[in-house]
């Protein structure tokens, strides 16, 4: 808007000017990091489950409500309020779900980053002779070191 037409329509509606609000690409507002550590993770997660589930019983319950007052007045447009919360139940239902796959992931990525590799059964492809060299060169390798400390 306009300085002028914002003055104008202040002095119509005898209001005070509105604060400026940036305009340009140049007067972004600082972004604040937050870091987050593991025990508001769980708290967070705990405080989104209870409240869905919240939802979820809540929504429950006023389902049967409604569903008392469409069987009662027959009107069409309570049984169609019925379906609209039927399908908002679903959809917390369906977040409920998604969030614990969404913990499940982020504590298995976790995991996965502290867990080294380890190889229980290691697999050779190759002729028997090929084998025996392998072999016999570390059988050479370990005598060579232990040779070596004593």
């Amino acid at each position: 808007m306009s300085e002028t037409f914002e003055n104008k329509m202040n002095e119509i509606f005898d209001l005070e000017p509105s604060p400026k609000i940036p305009s340009t690409v140049g007067d972004v507002l600082p972004v604040k990091k937050v870091q987050v550590d593991k025990e508001d993770e769980d708290k967070d997660y705990t405080t989104v489950r209870e409240n869905l589930k919240e939802i979820v019983k809540r929504g429950n319950e006023a389902i049967d409500g409604i569903m008392m007052v469409a069987s009662e007045s027959q009107s069409p447009r309570a049984y169609e309020v019925v379906a609209t919360l039927i399908k908002s139940v679903a959809d917390a239902n369906k977040d409920l779900i998604d969030l614990h796959k969404k913990m499940k992931d982020i504590k298995k990525t976790e995991v996965d980053a502290s867990t080294t590799n380890i190889t229980n059964n290691s697999l050779f492809v190759g002729s028997t002779s090929e084998l025996q060299k392998l072999l016999k060169g570390k059988l050479k390798e370990i005598d060579d070191t232990s040779i070596a400390d004593e």
